[in-house]
């Protein structure tokens, strides 16, 4: 280019700064991404045209002392002619479109930034200068300069070598970016892993090196690029050892946890989308447990959590995806109706069902270990999704108190001829204790089910007949297949003890049975409605206040001893404190007594121990 030129950016640049400024001003390092991409571009089209080459890069060059942070390539370079095309022409590609688009939306609701390109360069600069020289042969180098993205300038330039430098002016607000290490850690965040290498020079170091190997001749090592170019979603499966999985994982999150599994995506059609979703130990009640699904797109991250392309139930997941096909500079907005949004996620869905299923069929040892960390995501996804249910409804488990872990269908032939269409279980298996030895005496197993969502899990179960015609009653909920028939069960007055409970509970809705139980120590059983229970429960994780009347249901044991002296007692308010204190030691079993309960229980205690000694 011989001759000086001078002019405007066509394209109302007047409108397009003021919105890059505001859209992109709380992501206003997003810039480095951007040019670090821009170059990869070039250096990835002459690749294309020439063929690999170990010397390809793109190199970020700090100077502190001169004020600018330079990105320099050996890519496919412009012409003259190029940076009218794609420099003051364009300003960037569908620039009204986009307009259109955003201008009315809330800040932060674009994801990606894809297209604003080499004008983000504006964001933190006074002044933008762009030396360039096309790979064709024969070409003149350029020169272009600006200070407001706008007005420009373009002249031969000095370049020498093929490729791009775009050097930044920093303005006096944005010093930050002129600290090495305030741009290592964008580099590391945005471009950690494109295809290109990346070096980061800082100039100021790079002098003050230069002195000191004039004194001490040390042998110099390479620098090594800041990014891995082969990341390890891209590869082949087949190719990935579990340490590099497991290494990969630390890297991702920045922790030392091992991931329990993981499921390499690796589909090339009828979509392209690569990627590893790792499964984390989840506690139980899934406080302040987040997931994070990274998003790249060919390798250029974009965002943390993009939930709407994940399924919701597997948002507790740690991965990454890279999806070069997924449209970028959209809202969440149009994510949530996009279909292809939609086949990734149903995709998604249906390979986590084949991965449990796969460990279910062939390594059941295996995934049985990993039930009690990944069963909430299972169960919750068996809610939200029904075609997640379906495909899964086989490896569904089922722990018991013993630490066996059963299908339903499973526990229904176990049980079969003991227990008739029930699956009985525990909330609680160390308070419920008395209650699951009644059971587990009678060989009956009990399963525990004591997270928050396995209310809404029994409940689905029992309506899609899963196993059919089968409910699940807590180990409290009654007293069928407890019934000891051999049992030597001297008839007992029933009326009478119903009216000596109802006396010593001060509750005259008070029901009393009398059966003799397999275990004769215990002198009697408090029950609780399944379906009541199970909607104080609900109620109470929706934060709804869900008030019945207690109507305690008392199953004396007539096979018990200390229940037969019980009624042949003739003190009767020794009687009648003995009856209070073995309800209030049933109702331990469901619930710690609290405040006035627990002060009257001790002081019951007392009075008992007294009545007793002056017996003695």
């Amino acid at each position: 280019m011989s001759e000086m030129k001078k002019g405007n950016i066509s394209i109302h640049a007047q409108n397009i700064m003021p919105v890059i400024k505001r859209w992109l001003y709380s992501d206003k390092d997003i810039f480095i991404r951007e040019l670090a991409a821009n170059g990869c571009d070039a250096v990835t089209k002459y690749r294309m045209l020439k063929g690999d080459d170990e010397s390809l890069r793109v190199v970020i060059e700090v100077d502190k002392s001169a004020g600018t942070l330079s990105f320099i390539d050996n890519g496919i370079g412009m012409t003259a002619e190029e940076v009218e095309k794609y420099i003051n022409q364009v300003a960037f590609s569908s620039a009204e479109e986009f307009l259109k688009k955003y201008q009315g939306e809330a800040e932060g609701g674009i994801i990606g930034h894809f297209g604003l390109g080499f004008y983000s360069a504006f964001m933190p600069s006074s002044k933008v200068v762009i030396e360039t020289l096309s790979w064709q042969e024969g070409a003149s180098p350029v020169r272009w300069e600006s200070e407001d993205g706008m007005a420009y300038e373009m002249s031969a330039g000095s370049r020498t070598e093929r490729g791009t430098t775009i050097t930044l002016y920093i303005a006096e607000e944005e010093k930050e970016f002129l600290e090495a290490n305030r741009v290592h850690e964008v580099l590391d965040r945005y471009c950690g892993y494109m295809a290109v290498p990346i070096y980061l020079k800082d100039l100021d170091d790079e002098r003050v090196k230069a002195e000191e190997k004039k004194e001490d001749a040390a042998e110099e090592t390479a620098p090594q690029p800041i990014n891995d170019t082969h990341p390890l979603w891209l590869k082949n499966p087949r190719e990935c050892t579990e340490e590099e999985y497991k290494q990969n994982y630390y890297k991702l999150f920045n922790t030392y946890e091992d991931p329990l599994f993981w499921i390499h995506l690796n589909v090339d059609y009828p979509f392209n989308l690569k990627g590893i979703l790792y499964f984390p130990r989840i506690r139980k009640d899934f406080g302040g447990q987040e997931g994070q699904i990274k998003l790249f797109n060919r390798q250029v991250f974009v965002a943390d959590n993009i939930k709407e392309i994940i399924p919701e139930f597997l948002l507790l997941l740690r991965g990454v995806l890279d999806c070069p096909d997924l449209p970028l500079n959209v809202s969440r907005s149009f994510l949530q109706n996009d279909g292809y949004v939609k086949k990734l996620s149903a995709h998604i869905t249906k390979k986590v069902a084949d991965k449990l299923n796969g460990l279910m069929n062939t390594e059941r040892e295996t995934y049985q270990t990993y039930w009690d960390d990944i069963h909430p995501f299972v169960k919750y996804g068996c809610l939200r999704d029904p075609k997640f249910y379906d495909a899964v409804k086989g490896s569904l488990l089922l722990k018991t108190t013993v630490g066996e872990y059963l299908t339903p269908e499973e526990y229904r032939a176990r049980n079969e001829g003991k227990v008739e269409k029930k699956i009985y279980y525990t909330t609680d298996a160390a308070r419920q204790a008395a209650s699951v030895n009644l059971y587990t005496a009678k060989e009956i197993d009990v399963a525990v089910l004591d997270s928050v969502i396995d209310v809404s899990f029994m409940q689905m179960l029992e309506q899609k007949g899963q196993p059919e015609g089968v409910i699940f009653a807590r180990v409290d909920a009654d007293v069928e297949g407890l019934i000891d028939q051999a049992a030597d069960g001297e008839a007992l007055d029933q009326p009478a003890l119903e009216k000596l409970f109802r006396e010593a509970l001060d509750n005259e809705d008070a029901t009393v049975k009398v059966s003799a139980l397999s275990d004769k120590e215990l002198p009697l059983m408090l029950l609780e409605n399944e379906q009541l229970r199970r909607y104080r429960e609900m109620a109470a994780l929706y934060g709804q206040d869900f008030k019945l009347p207690e109507r305690p249901e008392i199953v004396v044991n007539s096979a018990c001893a200390a229940v037969k002296t019980l009624c042949g007692m003739q003190d009767q308010d020794l009687q009648k404190l003995l009856a209070k204190q073995y309800y209030d030691i049933a109702r331990m079993s469901a619930r710690p007594l609290e405040n006035e309960e627990l002060t009257a229980f001790i002081r019951q205690s007392y009075e008992i121990a007294k009545r007793l000694a002056e017996k003695a």
